[in-house]
């Protein structure tokens, strides 16, 4: 019975790395470095092994094998549906992780290539229709027997009417408190109740059975979309995945790149995009009412209000009132793009949001 390292030190160093995972797939003798690395409850690791022959990716995983082995069914699914991502290697014993001091670690070829950047309007178009060739090709997936159950498919309207909440929670505690974190909040409340109230009236409009589902991503965004040498686009890190609403795959990849300085809430950008989206795969009524809700609601503001009067006796004031006023930078800008893509949706669309 192997005894587990003492510290992370020990777990992630060279000497470690080399002696009980590298040696299943006959790759002791490489150079190891250590690309990221995330000390939480679940420890999380990127090396990129390089060997005299190729390069590897040799990731830590933070959820079980049963958690695996759905990431595993979504990879092989799209990799035969043409779409570009990194396949599980196996060890010299036929295995598709090594699994040691109740840690498991996965071996994927390196891909060399640059992250997808939002500043280049072809990247960002290229992007978005390989999201819908994802979610196109995966709508009769299913995982192999054994997987977790990993499906979303809940219902938005109830999610977003909790937030709604929450904000109306955080106002009354707001009032009451009166500190500088509740005064920055209250400054800025109306403006982000007109957002909630919007997303909300739009979602209880939305069909969950007239939602497209999908293989989803969770986390598609820049440095998970990448271009190789030879422009082919290959999508990465699939560790979030699930079987859910095909939406918000695209509504998280628009409302990251909605909130950055030099796409701030681009209108005709967004439009542009939904059309790409559209044109390969069709989007339904419900799916676009889901995507303005996401994209509305204020979700930092709301999320960090939350965090804040739930913590409010052990947080650091001084930081939050820092993520508040930032969450708030933009809102003007927000504001007027709610109100003007309803009506260009629902005219070019021909649908009541």
């Amino acid at each position: 019975m192997s005894k587990k390292p003492s510290s992370k030190q020990n777990i992630f160093s060279e000497e470690y790395v080399k002696k009980n995972i590298l040696h299943h797939y006959d790759l002791e003798d490489s150079t190891i470095g250590l690309i990221k690395f995330k000390d939480t409850q679940k420890h999380r690791a990127v090396y990129k092994i390089s060997s005299k022959s190729a390069a590897f990716c040799l990731k830590k995983i933070y959820f079980n094998e049963d958690s695996l082995l759905f990431v595993y069914s979504a990879l092989q699914w799209l990799w035969k549906k043409g779409i570009k991502t990194p396949i599980l290697l196996n060890t010299k014993d036929g295995l598709k992780y090594v699994k040691h001091d109740g840690m498991i670690f996965i071996l994927t070829p390196w891909v060399d290539g640059y992250k997808c950047d939002f500043d280049n309007l072809d990247h960002i178009i290229l992007s978005v229709r390989q999201l819908a060739h994802i979610h196109n090709s995966s709508r009769s997936f299913f995982p192999i027997k054994g997987s977790e159950d990993r499906v979303g498919l809940n219902s938005y309207y109830i999610s977003i009417l909790k937030h709604f909440n929450h904000l109306l929670t955080s106002y009354n505690k707001a009032v009451s408190t009166k500190d500088k974190f509740s005064n920055i909040f209250l400054e800025n409340f109306e403006d982000n109740l007109f957002l909630a109230k919007k997303s909300l009236e739009i979602a209880s409009h939305i069909d969950d059975d007239e939602l497209s589902k999908s293989i989803c991503h969770g986390d598609y965004v820049s440095k998970n979309i990448l271009f190789d040498n030879d422009n082919n686009i290959w999508v990465i890190d699939l560790d979030k995945c699930k079987y859910d609403y095909s939406i918000r795959d695209l509504g998280y990849f628009l409302r990251r790149l909605l909130r950055r300085d030099n796409t701030c809430f681009n209108l005709e950008l967004a439009l542009s995009l939904l059309r790409e989206y559209n044109y390969h795969s069709k989007l339904t009524p419900s799916d676009l009412r889901y995507l303005v809700t996401y994209i509305s609601f204020p979700q930092k503001f709301w999320k960090i209000s939350k965090d804040y009067f739930k913590n409010i006796g052990k947080c650091n004031k001084t930081a939050f009132i820092t993520l508040l006023m930032k969450s708030n930078e933009k809102l003007n800008f927000q504001i007027d793009f709610v109100k003007e893509i309803i009506p260009r949706i629902e005219k070019e669309y021909n649908i009541t949001l």
